[in-house]
C-alpha cells in the first residue's frame, strides 16, 4: 500500500454575536503512489541503430539492428519499384549486457537474406509488430569477378568532433559507395557511460550503414571488458565475433585481421597464434593458382600499421614493431605479419604512397585514419624515412576502387578542405603473389 497523508481544513465564520461557528469542512488526501509510477522505465521495442553487413556469401546480406526490450526479428523487403516487403525473412536475437557499472541489458537482432539478384536495389525495414524501423534501401553486391566495387575508408571515428560525418552520409546516400571499411576505433568509446556512447554512435552511422554494407576490424578504443561492445555489435563473417575474417569482391580477396592480438594479452596470447594460424590457411587458399587467377588482389586491413612517420612512440615508429616482426619478449615468441604477407604476395596493406606504383616489389602500405574524434590528430616526425611518400594531417578518409585485375586507384579526401582531393595514387600490377617481387 502507498503511505498516504490526511490534511484536514476547517474554514470558521465569526456571527454577528460573536459566535464562531464551522461552515465548512474539507480534506486533501495526498498519495505518494504517482511517484512511484513515474519509477517504472519505458518500454523499448523500437528498432534503432539498423546496420548492414556482407557475410561472405554471394547473394546475401545481413541486417543488425538493436533494441532495449525483448521482441521478434523480421525484416520485409522487396525490390525497389516493385510490391513493397512482399519477402520476409526471420532471425533472432542474443542478449548483450554491457559490463558497466549499471549492466544495461539491450538486444542485437541478426537477420541474413538470402537469394539476393546481384546488383539489384531491395527496399527494407526491420522490427516486429512491436515496431518498424524507417524504411531503408540497398543494393545487392555485385557477385561477377569483373565488379570493380568503390570503397569509402577510414579509421578513427567517434561520437565527438565526427568531422568527416555529414560528407560520409550524403556520400553514401549519392551512391558513392559499394562497401564501408571502417578500420578501428569507433565512437570514442563504445563502452563509456555504460555504453550509451556506442548506442549513440550507432545511430549516427546509420545514415550510412543502413544503406551500404559496413565493414569492421576492431582497435585499441575498442579492448575494454575485452572488446565486448565490437563484437556484440557488429556481425561480420566467420565465427571469431569479427575479430578476424575474409571476404570476396570483384578481383579482390579481402582480409580484415586483429592487430590487437599483440597488446592485450590479458585477454589470450593464444589469439595471437590462433589468427596467425587461420591468415596463413586463408593466404594459402586464396593463392591457389585457381583462385588467384580469378581474384589476383588481396587486400588486408588492421588497425595498427607496421610502418609510420608519426612522432608519438606507437608501435608503428619502432623498428622492432610487433605487428610488423612479432614479440620475442613472451614465451613461446609470437611472430608478426610482414614476413607472411610478403610471402603470400599481398598487394594492399590498409593501415599510404605518391605517384603510380607500377609492379610494385612489395606490399603498398596505407595508412588512413583521423575521419574524426576528440583526440585530435598526431604530430608527425619532422624527419621522415624515405618510403614515407605522403603526408597529411587533415581530418578526412580514403576513397578506393578495385577497378580491374591489374589496377587499383586510391585517392585522399580532406575534410578541412572542404572535401578536396589531396592526394591519388594508381597501383599497377601486371604480375600478382610471390613471384612478382623478385
Amino acid at each position: 500500500m502507498s503511505p498516504l497523508l490526511l490534511f484536514v481544513f476547517v474554514f470558521i465564520r465569526r456571527q454577528p454575536n460573536g459566535r464562531m461557528v464551522s461552515v465548512q469542512t474539507a480534506s486533501v488526501l495526498l498519495s505518494f503512489a504517482p511517484l512511484l509510477v513515474l519509477s517504472v522505465p519505458p518500454i523499448w521495442t523500437q528498432p534503432e541503430q539498423v546496420h548492414l553487413s556482407y557475410p561472405g556469401v554471394l547473394g546475401s546480406m545481413v541486417v543488425t539492428w538493436t533494441t532495449f526490450n525483448k521482441t521478434d526479428s523480421k525484416v520485409e523487403y522487396g525490390l525497389q519499384g516493385g510490391r513493397l516487403f512482399e519477402m520476409s525473412a526471420e532471425g533472432d536475437a542474443t542478449v548483450f549486457v554491457d559490463s558497466g557499472e549499471e549492466k544495461r541489458k539491450m538486444f542485437i537482432h541478426r537477420v541474413t537474406l538470402t537469394g539476393l539478384k546481384p546488383a539489384a536495389t531491395y527496399v527494407y525495414h526491420c522490427g516486429s509488430d512491436e515496431g518498424w524501423s524507417d524504411i531503408f534501401s540497398f543494393t545487392a553486391l555485385n557477385s561477377s569477378s569483373s565488379f570493380s566495387p568503390r570503397f569509402a575508408l577510414y579509421g578513427d571515428l567517434g561520437n565527438e568532433n565526427p568531422q568527416s560525418l555529414a560528407r560520409l552520409q550524403k556520400e553514401t546516400q549519392l551512391g558513392m559507395y559499394d562497401v564501408i571499411l571502417h578500420i578501428g576505433d569507433f565512437a570514442y568509446d563504445m563502452h563509456e557511460d555504460n555504453a550509451r556512447i556506442g548506442d549513440e554512435f550507432m545511430r549516427q552511422i546509420q545514415s550510412i550503414a543502413a544503406y551500404v554494407p559496413y565493414m569492421t576490424c576492431p582497435g585499441n578504443h575498442e579492448s575494454t571488458y575485452n572488446f565486448s561492445n565490437y563484437r556484440n555489435r557488429f556481425s561480420m563473417p566467420g565465427q571469431t565475433e569479427s575479430l578476424w575474417y575474409s571476404w570476396d569482391l570483384g578481383s579482390a580477396h579481402i582480409i580484415s585481421f586483429s592487430t590487437e592480438v599483440y597488446f592485450y594479452l590479458e585477454y589470450g596470447m593464444d589469439l595471437i597464434f590462433k589468427q596467425y594460424n587461420w591468415l596463413k590457411q586463408d593466404l594459402e587458399e586464396a593463392n591457389k593458382p585457381e583462385n588467384r587467377a580469378v581474384r589476383p588482389w588481396i587486400i588486408t586491413m588492421g588497425h595498427r600499421p607496421m610502418y609510420c612517420s608519426d612522432d608519438d612512440q606507437d608501435d608503428c615508429t619502432k623498428f622492432d614493431s610487433w605487428v610488423r616482426v612479432g614479440r620475442n619478449d613472451i614465451k613461446p615468441a609470437a611472430p608478426g605479419l610482414e614476413d607472411l604477407f610478403y610471402h603470400y604476395g599481398i598487394s594492399l596493406k590498409k593501415h599510404y604512397k605518391e605517384q603510380p606504383y607500377v609492379n610494385p616489389k612489395a606490399p603498398v602500405h596505407i595508412i588512413t585514419g583521423s575521419a574524426g574524434c576528440r583526440e585530435r590528430t598526431d604530430r608527425f616526425n619532422p624527419n621522415p624515412k624515405e618510403w614515407s611518400a605522403f603526408r597529411s594531417t587533415d581530418y578526412g578518409y580514403s576513397r578506393m576502387q578495385v577497378v580491374n585485375t591489374t589496377h587499383i586507384y586510391l585517392e585522399q579526401v580532406s575534410d578541412d578542405q572542404y572535401g578536396k582531393v589531396i592526394d591519388s595514387i594508381w597501383v599497377v600490377k601486371e604480375k600478382h603473389g610471390f613471384s612478382a617481387w623478385l
